[in-house]
């Protein structure tokens, strides 16, 4: 950071560190203990749709790297949304949490270390409560940060539970502080079911 950029007021983006996913297992275990949600065994990563050749071979590569573990079965697939993006969704048995977190570390590192990292946009575990509330926990790939997801039927969303899980997972991984950047995630892959 420059001089200048200082008396400006200007600040770097914070880079991207993909290992604060391994931090998803210990904020697991606090979010069970404080609120009653465990892991659904879903997880996605969403990143901008690029055309080409080289990208379709890494989509390729990705896809046999998940779904070369043949005891889960077909593990990785992939959906395009309503908005044009890319989602790819791991399932894991809901107990493996940490696999889980192997495979969306693995699809982000395996995009970004092929240039693609611009186009990574986030990565989301689901979690589900006793009474079937939906909760995930999404990683925003350019902020290196963390922020709860709490849908609602009709597409609103449960502002009071994000608030508290916040405050409960706060020392087991790095939060967004701008409340403006905990984008919904409506319909993501790994949000809306459960793996038994």
């Amino acid at each position: 950071m420059g001089f200048l950029d200082i008396l400006l007021g200007r600040t770097r983006p914070t880079p991207p560190d993909l290992d604060r996913l391994f931090g998803l297992p210990s904020a697991a275990i606090t979010l069970e203990a404080a609120a009653g949600f465990t892991p659904t065994g879903l997880g996605s990563v969403c990143f901008t749709t690029v055309e080409g050749t080289a990208f379709d071979t890494i989509r390729e590569d990705v896809g046999a790297l998940l779904n070369a573990d043949t005891e889960r079965g077909a593990a990785a697939e992939f959906s395009r949304d309503e908005y044009g993006y890319t989602w790819l969704l791991s399932r894991r048995a809901p107990s493996d949490l940490p696999a889980l977190v192997g495979d969306l570390h693995a699809v982000n590192a395996t995009l970004e270390g092929n240039g693609f990292g611009p186009q990574l946009l986030c990565s989301l575990a689901g979690f589900r409560n006793a009474e079937g509330r939906s909760l995930a926990l999404v990683y925003l790939y350019k902020r290196g940060t963390f922020y709860p997801f709490a849908p609602l039927p009709g597409e609103k969303r449960d502002n009071a539970l994000e608030l508290r899980v916040r405050a409960v997972i706060g020392d087991d991984l790095r939060m967004e502080q701008d409340l403006e950047r905990w984008f919904p995630v409506w319909g993501a892959p790994g949000l809306g079911e459960t793996r038994t």
